[in-house]
């Protein structure tokens, strides 16, 4: 009997994952990530605004329990990669937009990935650990604990697998809005890059096709793991000094290198909300909080870390060209 290319692809996958969120930066590099990785991958989102090739979209709305049972009902492997805007986290809305994806995964059986973010830790936590004890910095912070509170809970008591894969800010091809391109690159054609902390001071950074890699590697390893895993992806642990270097040599002219105008952050935030909590997780730029999980690099192993100049590169080269674009 002759099959399908449908059915063949299925047979040759190593199974089928959904992307919540698909058209956000960490749904986009887990789209490509499990697509290089070999498996079946379908996207979810309000629009198919970034498409990859060799996959498939569902369109629905994030809020709608319907429509995420739908964009599931085939996945063994589900990503989270939906994601509000900065002022939008208050008032309950976090917690109600990842409660549709927990009462669509009750009773599945399916694994869900979810990432997790460094804010769960206070300024004092120098060594962030798996075990150590979340207290959040800020109200943020908190809003992130009640959500992993959350997923604790029904993975303990509804019927499906958690796996929290925390890491540091993120940087890649495509994010442009972020700190790269909203802040240290913002006046490149000005002839000035920022440093957002002091030079000699580390900082956690992911780069989004590693971790993508990283969550298909998780999820390929799931019947490994118990009903609740909580894994920190070290990624690049760099000085803002390394960083400035590794851009300008990328950057086609000389720059001066500044600090970063925090105080512009502080004044606009009078008026505007989402610079105003932006403000407000500047703790992390003055300390040093590093992400660390022997146990996830003993199971990730060799290769999956980019290195480190060739991470900035590929961002930043990719950055001033969209800039060029947009230019012209």
């Amino acid at each position: 009997m002759l099959l399908s290319i449908t059915a063949m692809e299925q047979i040759m996958s190593k199974g089928n994952v959904t992307i919540l969120g698909s058209n956000g930066h960490i749904g986009h590099a887990a789209m490509l990530a499990f697509r290089e990785a070999g498996w079946s991958v379908t996207g979810f989102g309000r629009a198919n605004r970034k498409p990859v090739d060799g996959t498939r979209f569902v369109q629905g709305d994030a809020n709608d329990i319907a429509a995420v049972k739908k964009a599931i009902a085939e996945a063994d492997v589900v990503v989270n990669g939906l994601h509000l805007r900065y002022d939008q986290w208050g008032n309950g809305r976090a917690e109600a937009q990842l409660q549709v994806v927990i009462d669509a995964m009750s009773g599945t059986g399916k694994t869900l990935v979810f990432p997790g973010t460094i804010y769960n830790y206070r300024a004092g936590d120098r060594v962030v650990d798996p075990r150590l004890r979340q207290e959040g910095e800020v109200p943020r912070g908190a809003i992130r604990i009640r959500l992993e509170g959350m997923l604790r809970e029904a993975a303990e008591h509804r019927g499906f697998q958690v796996l929290v894969v925390r890491a540091g800010d993120f940087f890649g091809p495509g994010n442009h809005d972020e700190w790269y391109g909203a802040a240290m690159l913002m006046d490149y054609r000005k002839g000035r890059l920022y440093h957002l902390g002091d030079l000699e001071k580390r900082h956690s950074w992911a780069y989004l096709p590693d971790l993508g890699r990283a969550f298909a590697a998780l999820a390929d390893r799931r019947a490994e793991f118990s009903r609740f895993e909580n894994f920190h992806f070290a990624g690049h642990w760099v000085s803002h000094g390394q960083i400035m270097a590794a851009v300008q040599t990328v950057l086609p002219h000389p720059v001066t290198v500044s600090p970063f105008p925090w105080w512009l952050l502080r004044a606009v935030g009078l008026v505007n909300p989402v610079m105003r909590d932006l403000f407000r997780m500047r703790y992390l730029w003055q300390n040093e909080m590093e992400l660390v999980d022997p146990r996830l690099d003993a199971l990730l192993g060799p290769g999956v870390t980019t290195p480190f100049e060739q991470a900035v590169s590929a961002t930043v080269t990719d950055l001033l060209g969209n800039q060029e674009k947009a230019a012209a």
